[in-house]
């Protein structure tokens, strides 16, 4: 799988191709491209064009200029069924209209698959065990999907991309409801998909996740790109003043035979 965006821009204003003549630009001359198995986090702080550009990707938004690339094709070219087979969508909240269990939740997943009166078949639904139970959530199966807790309902989304059969995750602030263990768990299953290589990109606003899970960050501030690259490499305490507008301090803390970076805000 292999994701270009090009030269991207965006506007919520006018559609004429003359900047002048437009709104403010939301995105601003932003490229970047992806490959199987990495996990890319944007950072930034709110209203940087995170979520704006992660719906340019799905193919929600058209670009003012520029255009995103999916193996070599215009995201906008494809049907969303073809689509819906190579990018899902795992949203930072989820509240169900109706209290599907779980695993009907799951397979609805499946339903690019299927014909218009099709429904899920036996290999359907043993699959979706199978990675329900890869994710520790196959014990929920068959409880209502409104009694379950966040963290359990994001992994719910997660199988249901799994199930999608999809190589591509855009995750919107995914752990940004989660409570500090959910939100760990949350995290480990998804370093266990990079190691199958899946591709997964990731906005949060918590730099410690990037230091921690991402193999790229890309940091964002005024809808462009100011640092794109390993996190050791790039977020260091200038770029996260430029993000944030505080000073910070990045330290390296050892846990057991592993060493990670932390940010913590110097007063």
């Amino acid at each position: 799988m292999k994701l270009e965006v090009n030269n991207l821009s965006f506007s919520y204003g006018l559609r004429s191709a003359r900047p002048h003549e437009n709104g403010h630009r939301i995105l601003k001359d932003v490229s970047f491209s992806a490959g199987d198995g990495e996990i890319i986090v944007f950072l930034g702080p709110n209203g940087v064009g995170k979520s704006t550009l992660f719906k340019c990707i799905l193919g929600f938004l058209k670009p003012l200029e520029g255009e995103v690339l999916i193996n070599g094709k215009n995201a906008l070219s494809y049907k969303r069924q073809e689509l819906s087979k190579i990018l899902a969508y795992i949203p930072q909240s989820y509240s169900p209209v109706f209290n599907h269990t779980v695993l009907d939740s799951v397979l609805m997943g499946v339903t690019s698959q299927l014909g218009v009166f099709e429904m899920p078949g036996k290999e359907h639904v043993e699959k979706a065990l199978s990675i329900m139970n890869e994710l520790g959530i196959g014990k929920l199966a068959d409880r209502g999907s409104m009694k379950i807790s966040g963290g359990e309902r994001q992994l719910m989304l997660l199988a249901r991309a799994m199930v999608q059969d999809a190589s591509l995750f855009v995750m919107d602030e995914m752990a940004a409801n989660l409570d500090f263990g959910n939100s760990f768990r949350v995290m480990q299953r998804v370093l266990q998909l990079q190691e199958k290589g899946y591709t997964m990109l990731i906005s949060t606003h918590n730099p410690d996740h990037a230091f921690r899970y991402a193999s790229r960050v890309v940091a964002m501030k005024d809808g462009s790109i100011i640092a794109d690259g390993k996190p050791d490499q790039v977020l260091n305490e200038e770029v996260m003043k430029q993000l944030y507008s505080i000073d910070v301090a990045v330290n390296t803390v050892n846990v057991g035979q592993s060493s990670y970076k932390v940010c913590t805000p110097v007063f």
